[in-house]
């Protein structure tokens, strides 16, 4: 039987920067897509996964700031085509990179991506993902062993192959992302990208000079010695998935083991931050 989604759709007033809040509090309660509205996002849930009440313990609905009403409704699997298809517009990372769907036309970029990114996160639109993309852009990945932690769509990944990375690894807890990040391994003849299903209990023994992790902020803080452990001597770490208050925690998770905070980028109150192995 095909799985089935359930889909909210939220509307938010004012959207920014409570859109984003929310976005973060329901990654964290398992959906797993988000397309931004109009009014707000539509948000996608595998029925197997929702449960009654869930949204009650949301911190950003109990806001006063903030208005945030739904609808909801149930989405077939199958239909997640059409859905994204109407909201997925190319992404251009500074005139280098561009990151679109198969039916969109090639973009005349030194690096163009294609991803189908059902029901998987990772598409350049939001800004976690697209400074990760201008941050890589800048980055020497030539002949080196790279990880992307959590890759969603794999595009993080991609663009470390296409930038000359020798050996990459993806891997991603979620099952569909694991199986969508093979998928667009192959639409863009990456064949140096390994996709695996799991968690960071695949890093033992494995050394990488660049780790790339586009989480949440508790994960992030979790596996954060684990991503220590295994980078090689004065490898990098970048990281994402976190909002700019959040910064400091993971500025000092990372210099408790001796990672060396670079500078950081900020878009709408998201970062992105370097580190390098001392």
């Amino acid at each position: 039987m095909p799985l089935v989604y359930i889909e909210f759709d939220f509307t938010v007033s004012p959207r920014e920067p409570f859109s984003d809040i929310l976005i973060a509090e329901l990654g964290e309660l398992g959906f797993e897509s988000f397309v931004e509205t109009d009014s707000g996002i539509l948000a996608y849930i595998l029925e197997l996964h929702w449960k009654a009440g869930i949204l009650e313990d949301l911190f950003v609905i109990q806001n006063p700031e903030v208005s945030i009403s739904w609808e909801q409704k149930e989405i077939p699997q199958q239909n997640w085509n059409a859905e994204w298809e109407k909201n997925f517009h190319p992404i251009d990372v500074d005139g280098v990179c561009s990151v679109r769907a198969p039916f969109h036309p090639p973009e005349d970029v030194e690096y163009d991506i294609v991803i189908e990114p059902k029901m998987s996160f990772g598409t350049g639109h939001h800004e976690t993902t697209y400074m990760m993309l201008k941050r890589m852009l800048s980055m020497d990945f030539d002949g080196k062993t790279v990880l992307d932690m959590g890759c969603g769509t794999g595009v993080l990944a991609i663009l470390a192959c296409m930038k000359g990375a020798n050996y990459v690894d993806a891997i991603d807890i979620d099952e569909w992302c694991y199986i969508n990040t093979k998928e667009n391994i192959e639409r863009n003849q990456c064949t140096g990208i390994h996709a695996f299903h799991g968690d960071v209990g695949l890093l033992e023994d494995k050394k990488y000079d660049v780790i790339l992790a586009n989480i949440n902020r508790n994960i992030l803080l979790k596996d954060i010695p684990r991503y220590g452990k295994s980078l090689k001597e004065h490898g990098f770490l970048l990281l994402s998935g976190f909002y700019n208050e959040d910064l400091k925690g993971i500025k000092d998770a990372c210099t408790s083991i001796k990672l060396d905070y670079i500078d950081n980028l900020e878009k709408n109150n998201w970062v992105s931050a370097l580190f390098q192995l001392s």
